[in-house]
C-alpha cells in the first residue's frame, strides 16, 4: 500500500517553482531518505506532504487523501518535525505533550511512555523556555510520537542532538516500521541516515533525480598500463658514426 503518491507535482513559493514536477511513491513501512543540495526542494516537499503548502498542479495523495481537494484530513495521521519545535514556551514538557496528544485526538496515557523513550522524565516539569536546544529537539520528537502518527516527516532530525540523543533517535527510527509507521526524512548526515533508510531519493532542481548506477554500463575499462621495458629488452641503437 502506498502512503505517499505524487505525480508531476508542482509547488510554487510566490512565483518561484520550488517543486517542478516531482514524482514520488512511498510504501507503507518504508524509511525514505531525501538528499540533495541546499535549495533543492526537500523541505518544501515535506511541507507539501504535511498539507502545509498547496500544490499548483499534478496529483498528490497522502494516506489516501487527495491533497488537491483536502489538505487537512491527512494531518490527523501524520506528524512533521521541522526546524521549529511547535511547542509553547510557558508550558512544561509534560504539558506540551498532553496538549499535543489532545490536539490530535489521542489520550494522554501515552505521555509517560514517550517521556521515558526520549529521556525526558527528569525534565517533565521544566518549561519549554528553559530547555537547551538539544532538549527542545527531543521534546519536538516526543510531541510527534505522542500523536502516534502513521507517517512521520523529519527535517534534519539529528541537528542539535548530543551523542546520546542521536542514539535515541536512531532507535526510534529503527523501530518505526514495526510500529506501523512510515518515515520520510531529510538529512545532511548522509552516512548515519543511510544506515537507517530503506532507500535514498535524490532531489535536485525540484525533481527526483534518476538513480545513478555504481558503474555505468557504457563505461569502458581504461587500457592496461604498458610496463616499461627492462634495459635488457631495450632495442639496440645502431652505432652510426658521422663522417667528418
Amino acid at each position: 500500500m502506498s502512503v505517499v503518491c505524487l505525480r508531476s507535482v508542482v509547488c510554487l513559493l510566490g512565483r518561484f517553482p520550488a517543486l517542478t514536477g516531482i514524482d514520488l511513491t512511498v510504501d507503507e513501512g518504508e524509511i525514505v531518505l531525501l538528499s540533495g543540495p541546499n535549495g533543492a526542494g526537500k523541505t518544501t516537499l515535506l511541507r507539501v506532504l504535511a498539507g502545509l503548502l498547496p500544490i499548483h498542479s499534478g496529483e498528490a495523495e497522502v494516506l489516501g487523501h487527495d491533497l488537491a481537494l483536502d489538505r487537512r484530513s491527512a494531518r490527523r495521521s501524520l506528524a512533521l518535525v521541522g526546524h521549529e519545535t511547535g511547542c509553547y514556551d510557558d508550558l512544561t514538557v509534560a504539558e506540551n505533550l498532553r496538549f499535543a496528544a489532545r490536539a490530535s485526538g489521542r489520550g494522554t496515557d501515552a505521555v509517560a511512555p514517550v517521556l521515558g523513550r526520549l529521556g525526558l522524565e527528569r525534565l517533565a516539569g521544566v518549561t519549554h523556555a528553559r530547555l537547551s536546544a538539544g532538549q527542545r529537539r527531543r521534546l519536538s520528537l516526543a510531541a510527534a510520537l505522542v500523536r502516534d502518527p502513521e507517517l512521520l516527516l523529519l527535517d534534519e532530525p539529528h541537528a542539535g542532538l548530543d551523542a546520546d540523543g542521536r542514539e535515541t533517535l536512531d532507535a526510534v527510527l529503527a523501530a518505526a516500521p514495526g510500529e506501523g509507521r512510515t518515515v520520510v526524512l531529510v538529512s545532511h548526515e548522509l552516512e548515519r541516515a543511510r544506515a537507517l533508510a530503506d532507500r535514498e531519493v535524490v532531489i535536485s532542481g525540484g525533481r527526483v533525480q534518476p538513480e545513478t548506477p555504481v558503474r555505468p554500463e557504457t563505461e569502458v575499462d581504461p587500457p592496461a598500463p604498458v610496463a616499461a621495458a627492462s634495459p635488457a629488452e631495450q632495442p639496440a641503437v645502431p652505432d652510426v658514426s658521422v663522417a667528418t
